[in-house]
């Protein structure tokens, strides 16, 4: 089978504010033409939100392995077995808890993205979207313990 090069584009449909990096409450501003495919999420508990991680640098984008957390004392992991940003494709994903939908602002509590992130696109999260036993490595374990 051959490998064929595509060209994939992607847009963003908004972007995340947030005052500092350590705030638990972000608002994603969508824009306008955008709006109204928020109808219906305020139904929902929680969604996933899929970003750009525009901050990560061609060089980051290169490194395939890194030690979870930058936590040296963990191992050596390839990144698709880890949340780390260094990756090939910098598309960040996460699940938050939908606080607000108000107009063109979904407000959601979890989110780890910086102040002006690209948003790519939102999905709702159900029952349907995860129903299975979750299996984690034991370096995983040992990240709750560590501060």
């Amino acid at each position: 089978m051959k490998m064929r090069k595509y060209e994939i584009k992607l847009r963003p449909i908004g972007f995340v504010r947030k005052n500092s990096q350590k705030d638990e409450i972000s608002k994603i501003v969508l824009f306008d033409e955008f709006k109204e495919g928020l109808e219906g999420l305020k139904d929902f508990s929680h969604a996933f939100i899929i970003f750009w991680m525009h901050k990560i640098s061609e060089g980051q984008r290169k490194i395939l392995k890194v030690h979870p957390r930058g936590k040296p004392e963990l191992p050596l992991t390839g990144v698709f077995a880890t949340r780390s940003p260094s990756r090939p494709n910098p598309i960040g994903l996460t699940l938050v808890r939908i606080l607000k939908v108000e107009g063109k602002i979904l407000t959601v509590e979890g989110l780890d993205a910086f102040d002006m992130t690209p948003v790519l696109d939102i999905k709702p999260f159900g029952r349907r979207s995860f129903n299975e036993e979750v299996r984690v490595p034991e370096w995983w374990k040992r990240l709750k313990n560590m501060a």
